[in-house]
């Protein structure tokens, strides 16, 4: 498995957009410690598609060295990255990425907005109660409004 972690690890370096893409989804899958640092990397990568993947795979490698970086990836400038970091932080719950998920609750994108509540919820951190009342209260979207009434919910169960 480690040399199979080395190969997709040197994969990321191809100049072909379909190889490291491939490897980033195939590094998600090694649980591989030692893909962290090089997904990391890839979340800077100029192709949007292999941002995404990088981001995806680091929430199912579960490592919390991963957070600053998807907290980072919460202001790309790609939606789809966006929805990724969010995902992948709800699958890590980890409270430091609290007040940044909360910022998402004002992104342009009403499915960030939605992903960001629920993992606000997720996390139950008192924190993010005031930008979810405003959300639940004035987000033009009944989804992302629910989102927020359920987050509030979580955090007022917990606290």
């Amino acid at each position: 498995m480690a040399d199979d972690t080395a190969s997709l690890i040197a994969a990321l370096d191809s100049p072909a957009v379909k190889t490291r893409r491939e490897a980033a989804i195939r590094l998600g899958k090694t649980g591989s410690p030692d893909a962290v640092g090089p997904l990391i990397r890839l979340l800077s990568d100029e192709h949007p598609a292999i941002r995404t993947e990088a981001a995806a795979a680091l929430g199912r490698l579960d490592d919390d060295r991963a957070v600053p970086g998807l907290i980072d990836a919460l202001a790309d400038s790609d939606p789809d990255v966006r929805a990724g970091a969010v995902s992948s932080l709800g699958k890590l719950r980890d409270r430091r990425a609290t007040l940044s998920l909360a910022r998402c609750l004002e992104d342009k994108d009403d499915r960030i907005r939605a992903g960001a509540a629920e993992v606000l919820g997720k996390l139950g951190d008192p924190r993010a109660a005031g930008a979810l009342a405003r959300a639940a209260r004035n987000d033009p979207f009944s989804d992302v409004r629910d989102a927020a009434e359920r987050a509030l919910a979580r955090i007022r169960k917990k606290a």
